[in-house]
């Protein structure tokens, strides 16, 4: 081991005894800048991670290779030091290693010169370090195996320039067996073949960051062969013409069967993909806890099918093995219970036909170009979820997501957050399955259905006969579940002990008929299985049969993997769309619309959402009120601006009409915008003169009325936000709580701008760049952080509770519910037009991609109001989720400035290590000679 080191320690001194090493050094650092931001265009791109970096290294690492060792064996070979050499007592072998730690070694500091790059990615926005330990650890060991290729190239030539192109030929060869310039010819399962092959393939596996042992043996056995061959051809090149031909021949055979034993092991390995790590921040590719117990809920078969085609779009046939993998891993997680078949249907025309008329999946057409021809392509890129007689179909753009590039295609693509998709599809496939038998059917735990209702003679007439009903209904459950479910009918009134504690714990407590009729009655019902408990809420209807479905809506509640229903309440006016909130909703929830004017949310409704409501009325407002007082949780996005964006943007100002409503549970929106330097761009219309010739140019700009909430402008804590690292919550205003009306609610701050934002009551929302060149818009001394969005849990009291509504007597009881219980939630958003299209097509013309924060933001706080909260760990794991902090054109250039600063810092550091070292080494020589 000595030898090796003393070998290694010589050739690591003898690179900097001339300027190879710092133009190695240089030319790697300076590469690498010039990629990251000149030719990836790191500021454009707008994504807080450095893998555009780790894709050019497996190129540019072949000629900086090639370099490095062009001259490790042939400089040798040419001064004839060779014979020394391997004449030595020090072993081939160990010559060799000590070589290859050397050059190894080098590489290594220059990937250390790299480091100040995702530092300050780091800086500048929340970047996933799994990915940048992945990727260095992924260039560590593909410069092994190009440096060992090196050694074994320079040992076969006397010449440095010969040793240099040989190198860069057959790593180039190893480089481009899994490029897509050959894969893109070969269908999806040779191309995979070529894929376990390619250094570049199996280089960008593990840049995901995911560590998978068969790219680090495969990695190692490149070492090991050119290794092998390298010592063999030291060993050879002094055998005598004449020598002993069975020793020869027994080396040749030992070194044959390690080549061949080293390609099989990769062999062997190839199916085996339970031995890795992955690295990534929530483990994207990996199954989550969420997904794991979603599949332990299956008590049915359930089929993935999975369409393939042989030949795909270029961008396309990549993630095919990502997504075959990950359904392995849902197979596997199954136990049995998931049946997982991979299929080409343009093999099959039976499976074709099948796939079109059961489940509507057809083949799309892609159009591929390239050098020498157009054409296009008819493929496959499907996922069918099949449980029981129910399916949910994932076509391609389910599952990916783009943004536009510099690369050649234009465009990259990536899976989108593929696990979320998946175990989203298979939760509302069992939840449609389950909706056709009884909720009993799926509760785990026997059910308790407790009245809590007064003796006859203290009711009022009209609720006698719904008692009776509620009886009858209790028995049909209890003959058709008998130990499964029981039920109590209980009397407050003979209990005083139960009357605190249902005040105490759900806010229930004794009723009047009306102001004539004082008398105090109760009639409550709550369902419970184990620990949780659900409180019946009646609608305006109570024959038996809506008395039975709001039974059946409680218990859907407790039933794990129901399909949850949300009333979904829009603008009737047409300024403001809410399309793409829509259908993201109905992926994971039915979707009920409706517009309250009958003074009531349907039945069956679980939560209501209310966007930008205009103009409520009396009828509408009792609605929402009611609901909420029942138990019910109402997530509310309302400003008192409007915003709507067509030619130009234009801000009204709107009545909601929901503003007292607010004000009674404590919650004030003041009639002002937030305006916050810390923005998103926005595409603005820029007049600019060439030659005194006026020419109109779309630039993006910092807009102060999109505030980019980030880092502790996000509760970190809350459900609904954890797992958001970013919003930008357009044309937003200032949510005041009032204590002492919410002293007894839990009321949780969810989104608050910055230190530095200001408000303005304003309507001119476009900016005028000419008068205020940093923001737009006229600033103020005064700056604070203000409350954009809030969460709160009950109880609330009604709006209604001091109303002269209270005074009918013909007013039905139970539709007046006086105070909500504990159980209630609501989700009050500062603004209109967050989730409208024009909003989010706004954003995403500066990202160059989808934004769909708003849109993760609003399914995050309906999962939470029905507390159905399964799948918000899953949600927000977009890879181009991960933006950059806005900044300004010379705050970026100061940022690249700076990098290159550091580079030049880090090579002059390592030349006065060196001659710091040299001096030492002199000193050392002087004393040595002094004693001779």
């Amino acid at each position: 081991m000595n030898e090796i080191l003393y070998v290694a320690k010589k050739e690591y001194k003898s690179f900097f005894s001339s300027p190879a090493a710092y133009l190695f050094l240089g030319a790697f650092i300076g590469s690498s800048l010039f990629v990251f931001f000149w030719v990836e265009t790191f500021f454009v791109r707008n994504i807080a991670d450095i893998r555009p970096l780790f894709q050019w290294f497996p190129l540019l690492l072949i000629f900086l290779v090639a370099s490095l060792t062009m001259r490790s064996w042939s400089e040798e070979k040419r001064s004839g030091t060779v014979e020394a050499l391997i004449t030595s007592p020090v072993g081939n072998e160990k010559i060799i290693i000590g070589k290859f730690i050397a050059a190894l070694k080098l590489v290594s500091l220059a990937m250390v010169l790299t480091a100040p790059i995702p530092i300050t990615v780091s800086l500048l926005g929340p970047i996933d370090w799994g990915p940048v330990i992945g990727g260095y650890i992924a260039t560590f060991f593909l410069a092994a195996a190009y440096i060992a290729i090196g050694l074994f190239t320079s040992g076969r030539t006397d010449n440095p320039i010969v040793a240099l192109i040989l190198t860069t030929l057959v790593c180039g060869f190893f480089y481009i067996l899994g490029s897509p310039i050959i894969t893109g010819l070969l269908g999806n399962e040779i191309a995979a073949i070529f894929n376990l092959l390619g250094t570049g393939a199996r280089f960008e596996s593990i840049t995901r960051g995911v560590i998978d042992s068969r790219d680090l043996i495969y990695y190692l056995s490149i070492v090991f062969i050119f290794l092998t061959l390298n010592f063999y051809s030291l060993e050879s090149s002094r055998w005598p013409k004449d020598g002993n031909s069975e020793k020869h021949r027994g080396w040749r055979i030992f070194c044959l069967l390690a080549i061949i034993n080293a390609f099989l092991i990769n062999l062997w390995l190839s199916p085996i993909n339970n031995f890795r790590l992955d690295l990534t921040q929530g483990s994207l590719y990996s199954l989550s806890k969420t997904t794991k117990s979603q599949i332990k809920e299956l008590k049915e078969p359930l089929l993935i099918r999975a369409y393939f085609s042989e030949r795909s779009h270029p961008l396309l046939s990549p993630l095919v093995p990502q997504l075959k993998d990950l359904l392995k891993e849902y197979q596997v997680a199954g136990k049995g219970n998931i049946t997982l078949e991979l299929i080409d249907p343009q093999r099959n025309s039976e499976l074709e036909e099948e796939a079109a008329s059961k489940y509507g999946v057809r083949p799309v057409p892609f159009q591929t170009a390239s050098r020498h021809q157009a054409e296009v392509v008819n493929s496959y890129f499907d996922i069918v979820i099949a449980y029981g007689d129910q399916f949910e179909k994932l076509s391609y753009a389910a599952l990916i997501e783009a943004k536009a590039s510099s690369t050649e295609a234009g465009v990259d693509v990536r899976l989108k957050n593929p696990e979320y998709s998946i175990t989203r599809a298979i939760k509302k496939t069992t939840a449609s399955f389950r909706a056709e038998g009884s909720p009993l059917d799926s509760v785990k735990e026997p059910v308790f259905l407790k009245m809590y209702i007064s003796e006859t003679e203290s009711l009022p007439k009209e609720l006698v006969p719904v008692f009776n009903e509620l009886k009858n209904i209790a028995l049909d459950y209890k003959k058709d579940y008998k130990e499964s479910f029981n039920f109590a009918v209980l009397d407050p009134e003979k209990d005083q002990d139960l009357a605190v504690k249902l005040n105490d714990a759900y806010g229930v407590k004794a009723q009047v008929a009306s102001i004539l009729d004082p008398k105090p009655f109760w009639f409550s019902i709550f369902v419970e299985s184990g620990e949780n408990v659900e409180k019946v809420q009646f609608g305006e209807s109570l024959d038996k049969e809506s008395l039975k479905r709001s039974i059946n809506s409680a218990l859907k509640r407790l039933a794990p993997g129901y399909l949850r229903t949300v009333a979904l309440v829009t603008p009737s006016n047409r300024n403001q769309n809410f399309t793409r909130l829509k259908q993201v909703l109905s992926e994971n929830l039915k979707v009920a619309e409706t517009d309250l004017e009958e003074g009531e949310v349907p039945e069956d409704a679980d939560m209501l959402l209310l966007l930008a409501p205009n103009k409520t009325n009396d009828m509408q407002l009792r609605a929402i009120d009611q609901f909420l007082m029942r138990g019910g949780s109402v997530v509310l996005a309302t400003s008192p601006f409007n915003v709507t964006v067509g030619q130009s943007i234009d801000a009204k100002a709107y009545n909601s009409g929901v503003e007292d409503w607010l004000s009674k549970l404590g919650f004030e929106i003041e009639p002002e915008m937030v305006l916050d330097p810390k923005s998103a761009s926005l595409p603005i219309p820029v007049q600019r003169f060439i030659g005194g010739i006026p020419v109109r140019e779309i630039q993006l700009l910092p807009y102060p009325h999109f505030p980019d909430i980030r880092g502790t402008g996000i509760n970190q804590t809350h459900p609904i936000t954890s797992a958001l690292n970013q919003m930008t919550l357009n044309w937003s205003s200032p949510i005041i709580v009032d204590g002492e009306l919410t002293e007894n609610n839990n009321v949780v701050s969810l989104l608050e701008s910055s230190r530095s934002s200001w408000t303005s009551d304003n309507l001119n929302v476009v900016p005028d760049y000419e008068n205020y060149p940093d923001t737009g818009f006229s600033d103020v001394s005064e700056r604070n952080a203000e409350v954009l969005a809030v969460a709160a849990s009950g109880p609330f009291e009604s709006y209604f509770s001091n109303s002269e509504e209270m005074k009918n007597d013909e007013v039905s009881l139970e539709s007046l519910v006086l105070k909500s219980p504990k159980s209630s939630r609501l989700v009050l958003i500062a603004s209109n037009s967050f989730g409208a299209d024009g909003s989010i097509d706004l954003a995403s013309y500066a990202l160059n991609t989808l934004y769909t924060k708003p849109l993760e933001f609003v399914q995050n706080a309906v999962d939470w109001s029905t507390e159905d909260e399964s799948l918000l760990n899953l949600r927000g794991k977009s890879q181009f989720a991960r933006t950059l902090e806005p900044m300004v054109d010379q705050s970026q250039q100061l940022w690249e400035i700076a990098n290159y600063i550091l580079a030049l810092l880090g090579l002059g550091i390592i030349w006065l290590l060196r001659r710091r070292s040299l001096r030492l080494d002199q000193l050392r020589y002087t004393k040595l000679l002094s004693k001779v």
